[in-house]
Formats: C-alpha cells, structure tokens, sequence
C-alpha cells in the first residue's frame, strides 16, 4: 500500500522521491518553488506535507492534490489507496497539555520533605531561585512524578504545550515527560524571534544559556520549531550540541545554510554541555563562535 502510495505522489508532483531516515519521510522537489534540492516533506503515514522554502503544507494528501490542481485520475487513485476527508474544513484534534495534579511550586518553601531535595538539585546544577521563578518551576512528592522536578513550556500565548519531569533523587529513569506530541516550540513564550536564537538539546542547557536558547528536547528540532524559524525569518542561530553530537550540529547548520542563515556551532569541551558549562562560559564561548564555513560543511560530511 505504501509503495502504491509513493508511486502515486511521485506521478502527480513529477519527481522521483527521497526516502529519509525518518521512518514514512521522504521528500520531493516542491511544485511550489524552484530550489536545487528536494524541499517538499510528506509522511506517507500520516499524510502530513510540509514545503520547507514556501511554507505551505497540509494534514492529508487530498490537500495537496488541491494545491497543485491534481489531475482528476490522482485523485480517484488516491480515494483507492487511503482514506480522503470529505470535510474540507476539517479540524485536526488536539491533546491538551496539563500539569500532573501533584506539582507544587518551588518559588515559595513547603513543608514537603522533599522540597530541600529539589531545591538542592537545581542549585547543584547552577539554577537560582530568579531561574526557578522564571520558567515556573515545581515538584511532586507522590504520584506519577514523584521525586521530580516538573519544568513547564509554554507557548506564544503563555498556554503549557509541554513539561519536563525530571528526577532529583538518583532514579534509574531519569526522565518522565507526559504523553503527548513533542512537536512543539520549548519555551516559546521567552523567545525574542528577531534577534539570534541559541539551539541547545535539554531544558537545563536552555535555562543555563538563559538568553533566547531553546531546548529541542532530542538532537533535531521538531517540525514546529523549524516552521516558527521560517516565519519569523530568523537571521542568526547558535547550535549548542554536546560534544557527542557534532555529526547532528554540522548537519543542522548546513540546512540552515542551504535557507541563507547565518548558522554557528559553540564547540563545547568533550563531556560537557551547556549546563555543566554554566552562563558566564556559555556565554564566552556563544561570543567567540564564528559562523560555519564551508570546511564546517565538509565536517559535516565527514561526521555523517
């Protein structure tokens, strides 16, 4: 059926298609502009499509036959292969976001026993009572969270769209996040978007950096976060990968090269990130990056 489904695409856009790591991505050159490498992102799964030079994109391969004036056999073929909505107007469901019922703030004492534990870890880690007080954050006792910190995301408007649970006493996992799509922009609502963001993997390496970093909670943005960087026409960003992650830093900065940003990678010390590094050397060290040449992007060759 996939294969089916793939022939298809590739008939009504014309161009042969580009499988990606990414399990059901692949890309196509897009209908919509002309540029020298395949832009057009569709997950044969999902249906989703996402034009990464003209910004256009849909929830299902019906809107993207529409888009581009399909032939009509496309579209009975389509109808043939999976489901086509009938609703034009259809609206995507979406999970909202709640804090677990036992976070308790950590802005103001408790009489919990495990509030100096908390209070304690953050400190370790660098975290001051204004950065608590900031990004809003709390802890459980019992519960689901138990024994963790509870680190909120909030977007654009202030709304939670995600949090972070992480342990302060030494469990084996050592995080536990809510159930829900990561595909979300971290922090959002502390983002000045026309001035340089700092890309950075977790939320501590964000709070740490402390200025206009967003943490992309893996080695690779979410499509959301990619999709804001486009819109707003974000001219500078910094990657602040750890170490281990140089591979995925140099080939993030070449595809935001490819789009004409001017893309940095901090080289961080082996074994260390951003938190471990702390504000005054994160700091140092974002002012002493210069952006990628075009050796980096061999690197990034080599890396990968």
């Amino acid at each position: 059926m996939k294969n089916k489904l793939i022939h298809l695409l590739e008939r009504a856009l014309n161009t042969r298609g580009k499988k990606l790591t990414k399990t059901d991505e692949y890309m196509f050159f897009s209908p919509f502009v002309s540029h020298y490498k395949p832009k057009l992102q569709v997950n044969i799964e999902s249906q989703k499509w996402h034009c990464w030079i003209s910004n256009q994109g849909g929830h299902s391969l019906y809107s993207l036959f529409k888009k581009i004036n399909a032939d009509g056999i496309y579209f009975n073929e389509l109808k043939d292969i999976v489901f086509v909505p009938t609703d034009r107007n259809q609206v995507e469901s979406k999970v909202i976001v709640s804090l677990p019922r036992e976070y308790q703030s950590l802005s103001s004492p408790s009489k919990s026993l495990f509030y100096k534990h908390a209070i304690n870890f953050l400190n370790h880690r660098g975290l001051n009572e204004i950065d608590i007080k900031k990004y809003k954050m709390g802890f459980c006792d019992n519960g689901v969270y138990q024994n963790r910190i509870i680190v909120p995301s909030y977007d654009d408007n202030g709304l939670l769209n995600y949090f972070v649970g992480r342990s302060f006493m030494g469990d084996n996992m050592k995080y536990k996040n809510p159930n829900v799509s990561r595909d979300i922009i971290p922090f959002d609502y502390f983002i000045a978007w026309k001035y340089p963001i700092v890309l950075c993997e977790g939320v501590f390496d964000a709070i740490s950096i402390r200025t206009n970093a967003i943490p992309m909670l893996s080695k690779k943005p979410p499509r959301s976060l990619l999709q804001k960087i486009f819109e707003k026409k974000v001219k500078t960003i910094y990657i602040a990968l750890d170490d281990d992650a140089k591979k995925d830093a140099y080939r993030l900065s070449e595809f935001f090269r490819d789009f004409g940003i001017d893309t940095k990678v901090v080289n961080l010390p082996k074994d260390k990130d951003p938190n471990d590094l702390g504000f005054d050397k994160m700091t140092d060290l974002i002012d002493n990056t210069i952006s990628s040449s075009f050796s980096d992007m061999i690197q990034a060759r080599l890396y990968g």
